[in-house]
């Protein structure tokens, strides 16, 4: 997966730990920098892929609000389909 950083997105995942707890967690692929980068993508490659796309950047901070509630919802054991995710972040994806 190549990455293309774009100063008007800011493309993100959302994934299931494959193991330990097996936790819900998020990933801004844009954001990574090079202490992170290689370490952060291999975790989001091996765990369980729920939902990714872009926020739009001008409005990212509520969008990762919105993704930081869902990721709450889902780690507390709500279903929470990736058709729900794209509804309730659609305001905020580019």
């Amino acid at each position: 997966m190549a990455l293309a950083i774009e100063s008007d997105k800011v493309m993100f995942e959302i994934y299931r730990e494959p193991e330990f707890g097996r936790r819900y967690r998020v990933v801004y692929f844009t954001e990574l920098d090079e202490h992170n980068r290689e370490i952060e993508i291999n975790e989001a490659m091996r765990g369980q892929h729920v939902f990714d796309g872009y926020l739009r950047n001008y409005s990212k901070q509520e969008g990762k609000r919105m993704v930081a509630g869902i990721l709450e919802r889902l780690n507390s054991g709500q279903s929470v389909s990736p058709a729900e995710i794209e509804r309730e972040l659609k305001p905020f994806m580019a």
